[in-house]
């Protein structure tokens, strides 16, 4: 099974029915040449392209740009896809109501994880106002996925989403899961060290700065890092992901096949690996 654990909804019509959300999302999130999506033909294109199922990450950024795609509407889509999809909440930290919507997300929706943006939502991932909601996805056993790194979204600060500042939660929250997306980049190596440090952290391989999938990802597991680091080290904590819409799978997929890793490596990092994120198979390699 290939899993694509990092897949934004924020286009697919049931969540974005007009043009004129369509265009402020673009405006808001730098999505410029996107447009609106149909359900059942992104379903259809993932399958086409060699994904059997994805996390979707939804937004809330409801306090400081007004907008946020509803954990119900998150549910429908989920409910509407036929098994193609898991469901990630979003939640805003700084709404008053931000715990009792998270833990309706949890218990009576029935989500799978969370979704946060410190360099969007603008907040450092250890302070302290954060961990109640950390506390929460313990108590549910929920991971949580955290952009990391650079971000292309305006007024997404790096400073906020920089790989050591998880350090902390990693060190106060051994028992919480959580990904740093898109390898932390540019900070790669400080991530892959991160990983290999502490087994509850995760990463994802949703970073896509060079116009060639292979020849990023060439760069980024064979360059800025030893090849040997994802294929003897950190391996069943790193898991495919596209950023949809931004990037699809077709190419992304066809260039960790072409990264020279062992068969067992490419299918933990297509597969497995999300399925122990996501608690759906114990993490046995830790056993």
């Amino acid at each position: 099974m290939v899993i694509d654990a990092h897949f934004h909804p924020m286009f697919i019509k049931e969540v974005c029915p007009t043009p004129e959300l369509t265009q402020r999302r673009k405006e808001l999130m730098a999505y410029y040449k996107t447009g609106q999506m149909d359900l059942e033909r992104t379903i259809e294109i993932n399958k086409i392209k060699g994904v059997d199922r994805a996390i979707l990450l939804p937004h809330d950024y409801s306090t400081k740009y007004g907008d946020r795609i509803t954990n119900e509407e998150v549910r429908l889509l989920v409910d509407k896809s036929g098994g193609a999809f898991y469901g990630f909440a979003g939640i805003d930290p700084d709404r008053e109501d931000a715990l009792e919507e998270l833990e309706h997300a949890f218990r009576d929706l029935g989500l799978s994880g969370l979704k946060l943006h410190p360099a969007k939502q603008q907040f450092y991932p250890s302070d302290e106002k954060m961990y109640p909601i950390y506390e929460l996805c313990v108590k549910y056993n929920k991971p949580i996925t955290f952009h990391a790194g650079m971000s292309w979204q305006p007024n997404a600060l790096a400073e906020y989403a920089m790989p050591i500042h998880f350090e902390q939660v990693a060190k106060d929250f051994p028992q919480l899961r959580f990904c740093l997306a898109h390898m932390g980049f540019p900070w790669v190596t400080e991530t892959a060290a991160l990983l290999a440090k502490y087994p509850n952290m995760y990463a994802d391989t949703s970073a896509l700065y060079f116009d060639s999938a292979y020849e990023f990802y060439n760069y980024l597991f064979n360059k800025a890092m030893d090849v040997t680091w994802l294929d003897r080290g950190i391996r069943h904590q790193v898991m495919f992901g596209t950023n949809f819409p931004r990037w699809q799978a077709k190419r992304t997929l066809k260039a960790i096949r072409m990264l020279g890793l062992r068969e067992e490596t490419v299918e933990l990092i297509t597969g497995r690996n999300a399925l122990e994120f996501l608690g759906e198979e114990e993490a046995s390699w830790l056993s």
